[in-house]
């Protein structure tokens, strides 16, 4: 309950009966369908079809605290892409329902117009009761993805941040799914959409990454004594903060052997007999400090190597940075990949068998993947949840990873029986 004084939140026309739709009890259950499912006993699928506040309200027992990852690909209020429910005379019930406009229950599902007064209030007041919901299923360590475009972005940051709060947004993500823009905007032609990422709780989430490409792959060109592939990084911090006053700390001494090759480090300066003394030294020739502490280089001093810089004129000091365990590659808050594109998602639902009119513009299996792939560790059991499930890219692209990449993936769908 608000008390009197005033604080920052998000409220809208309608917020009180989305509060009331999330928490009210659902009088139904789910009903199986074994003839048209496959291996119905042994699954570890679920495709679930009719209401997703519904059937969120249903799964909270069984999967309470137990899905990793919830990915959201909810109507962008366009103007027609979302429905919602409004009464009519029973007189044209027959009619409306004939025309895919109502539903049995006798209400009538009304395009949102941007004429309507409630048009953002109507689109918040359908996604707050989900994402309520959706938040008491997901692990201490789970993640919401949610895809949306400019209509409603900023909305779905400031509702998130109500539901999870603020601290557990995690980024926002430019998705390029269509370099070229869009044509038929006004003015700016608009090239991408967003996914945004929130937790449930920052402290226990954790963002993986991709696997390399070759622009990445193709720098580790040397070969160690045991043909492992590998790059040098210069020790030398670059950048910011790259002088040896910004952190003294980081500032000490390397010796090096070259009849022996022996290298080693030291605090205090004092080369014994053929060592050459090596310090980092900046491209104006001041000093300037190390990437690593000293410990962490005294520890780490199998995988170093002292090396002349013919350019520099100068030794330096490199890490063997070895392609095989290498971490993933973080994500950017741009992603410009050519799987991303719009256009791959119809061609993929094109080669299945569909006509393209079937249904305009399924999400690509790169997008999906990369979010499967962030979310969740190859060789590590994961529920992931769908909650409009569409041409259920999603749900292909998990059981891709699951033959590719080791994952063990488990699905939960959940789409209108449309």
């Amino acid at each position: 309950v608000d008390g009197p004084r005033e604080r920052y939140h998000l409220d809208w026309p309608g917020k009180k009966e989305a509060l009331l739709a999330a928490n009210s009890p659902v009088a139904k259950t789910f009903r199986p369908f074994r003839d048209e499912s496959v291996d119905f006993e042994s699954t570890r699928n679920l495709f679930v079809e009719g209401d997703n506040l519904d059937a969120l309200k249903l799964l909270q027992e069984t999967y309470l605290n137990r899905v990793k990852l919830i990915y959201i690909d909810p109507p962008y209020n366009t103007g027609n892409d979302l429905l919602y429910h409004d009464d009519f005379a029973g007189s044209s019930s027959e009619y409306f329902q004939r025309s895919q406009q109502s539903v049995g229950n006798g209400s009538r599902l009304v395009a949102n117009a941007e004429s309507n007064g409630r048009f953002h209030s109507d689109w918040l007041s359908m996604l707050y009761p989900r994402l309520r919901l959706a938040r008491r299923l997901l692990s201490h360590d789970g993640l919401v993805a949610v895809s949306i475009d400019n209509n409603e972005v900023h909305n779905l940051v400031h509702l998130c941040s109500e539901v999870f709060g603020y601290k557990n947004i995690l980024g926002l993500i430019a998705n390029v799914n269509n370099p070229k823009g869009r044509s038929d905007d006004q003015f700016v032609a608009t090239a991408h959409e967003y996914v945004l990422w929130v937790a449930k709780n920052r402290a226990s989430a954790t963002i993986h990454g991709f696997e390399p490409e070759q622009a990445i792959t193709k720098r580790y060109r040397k070969t160690d004594e045991n043909g492992e592939l590998y790059r040098e990084i210069d020790l030398r911090k670059t950048g910011d903060a790259d002088r040896r006053e910004d952190r003294q700390d980081m500032f000490y001494y390397f010796y090096y052997d070259e009849r022996t090759e022996n290298l080693r480090v030291a605090r205090q300066p004092g080369p014994r007999a053929g060592e050459r003394e090596i310090v980092p030294l900046r491209d104006d020739g001041t000093e300037g400090r190390w990437r690593w502490g000293f410990e962490t280089a005294q520890s780490n001093l199998p995988s170093l190597l002292a090396r002349y810089m013919p350019k520099r004129q100068i030794w330096g000091v490199f890490e063997r940075d070895y392609l095989e365990g290498r971490p993933p590659v973080k994500p950017t808050s741009a992603w410009t990949f050519k799987d991303v594109n719009s256009e791959r998602g119809t061609e993929q639902f094109m080669a299945l068998g569909f006509a393209k009119e079937v249904f305009p513009r399924p999400k690509p299996l790169g997008t999906m993947r990369r979010i499967l792939e962030i979310a969740t560790l190859p060789g590590k059991h994961a529920i992931v949840m769908d909650l409009f499930a569409g041409s259920c890219s999603f749900e292909e692209a998990a059981m891709r990873l699951n033959g590719e990449s080791r994952r063990r993936l488990q699905f939960i769908a959940i789409q209108l029986d449309e």
